[in-house]
């Protein structure tokens, strides 16, 4: 049987605090150690921010030069000043025919060509004939007219009988309202006939029974293609076999970036030259600019109406378009004092003596040895125009 021990109130008090002072020895290490562990991360953060050299002091985007440092030396400065600039670039084009002074002329019946009337290169105005054809549609068209215009006639005779008689008490209204209901049906069927003509371009009042179709130009222009052959059977879906163009205005299509789209504006003049007709350069002026922007090239087009009296300019000849925009005032720095960083441009401005901030800038385009500036300088400022390369190297 195990013997019972009798402790005193001191006794155990000893006991307890002789085994419990060790653990709080401990405890007191492992806080002390936790905070030191803080304070080091802390200052490494701060380091990290912060790095000091003999030759320079880094803080953030901002690197400051001591007057020991080698890199002094290296760095050439230019103060910010806005210039007159005036953008200017070349595109490719090519020249069209203005769709408004375009036709290509194909027959509205099937039927047999049997007469023409032009030649390539002939000058024609709007209602000159062209070629006459015969078709059987075209035959059927015109007796249906003038079968329907006689039966108008009749009834429209009638109905003034019916008004005259009924006017001098000798008539009745049921007849007249007859000859009325008969008048509306058949001034309808001759609208729908003239309407089956009109459609053509035909001139009603010259149209006789049984003759040819007299196909006319419907622009004033001259005649660029000439397919008609006499005796050719043409289908009703025949392609075109006449262009006649107007070419005494032309247009140059071209396509300018979307970068560079701030600089055009509607009627601004621009210089073309072709290489059929290597130095002579041709007036222009923009006709119309894109709403839309090419996804595939990320350009817009752009019209521009020339004057082509002289016929110096064909269509489908490939062409140069020089764009210049009115002079205005820029910030313009050197090209080498812009640092590229991924997607993003930046500069070093001196902000004090010896200290430098790297700050981002847009830029536009590009002109010989320098860069236009959009935002991020403003007049008066000195930025690094040498040396930079230290400075990012350092960072």
């Amino acid at each position: 049987m195990k013997r019972l021990t009798t402790f005193t109130k001191r006794e155990l008090t000893n006991r307890i605090y002789v085994k419990v002072l060790p653990v709080f020895y401990t405890v007191s290490i492992l806080c002390i150690f936790i905070v030191i562990i803080a304070f080091t991360s802390c200052s490494n953060t701060e380091v990290d921010n912060e790095s000091q050299h003999e030759d320079y002091y880094i803080r953030g985007d901002t690197i400051t030069l001591t007057e020991n440092s080698n890199i002094l030396s290296r760095i050439v400065l230019h103060t910010v000043s806005t210039q007159e600039y005036k953008a200017e670039w070349n595109t490719a084009g090519v020249v069209r025919a203005i769709p408004n002074s375009y036709a290509a002329i194909a027959p509205p019946f099937a039927g047999r060509v049997i007469r023409s009337y032009v030649k390539l290169g002939q000058k024609v105005n709007p209602g000159s004939p062209l070629f006459e054809i015969n078709a059987p549609d075209f035959f059927s068209a015109q007796k249906n007219y003038f079968d329907t215009e006689q039966e108008f006639r009749q009834v429209e005779l009638s109905l003034r009988r019916q008004q005259d008689l009924l006017k001098n008490g000798v008539g009745v209204q049921r007849e007249l309202e007859e000859a009325e209901t008969e008048f509306e049906i058949k001034k309808t069927a001759l609208a729908n006939a003239s309407a089956s003509l009109n459609i053509f371009n035909i001139d009603l009042s010259k149209i006789k029974l049984g003759k040819p179709l007299v196909i006319q130009s419907p622009i004033k222009g001259e005649i660029i293609s000439n397919q008609i052959v006499i005796g050719q059977y043409l289908k009703e879906d025949a392609e075109p076999i006449a262009i006649v163009a107007g070419l005494s205005k032309i247009w140059i299509v071209s396509q300018v970036k979307e970068k560079d789209i701030y600089h055009i504006r509607a009627m601004d003049q621009v210089e073309v030259q072709v290489s059929g007709i290597p130095g002579k350069s041709i007036s222009g002026k923009i006709f119309h600019i894109n709403e839309m922007v090419d996804e595939d090239t990320r350009s817009v087009e752009i019209l521009i109406e020339c004057d082509n009296t002289d016929r110096t300019l064909k269509p489908g000849m490939y062409a140069t378009v020089h764009y210049k925009d009115v002079p205005i005032q820029s910030i313009i720095i050197p090209s080498k004092a812009i640092f590229q960083q991924e997607e993003n441009q930046y500069v070093f401005v001196q902000i004090e003596k010896n200290k430098y901030q790297k700050r981002k800038v847009e830029t536009a385009d590009t002109t010989d040895s320098n860069v236009v500036i959009l935002s991020g300088l403003e007049n008066g400022e000195i930025i690094v125009n040498d040396g930079g390369i230290y400075l990012i190297k350092e960072q």
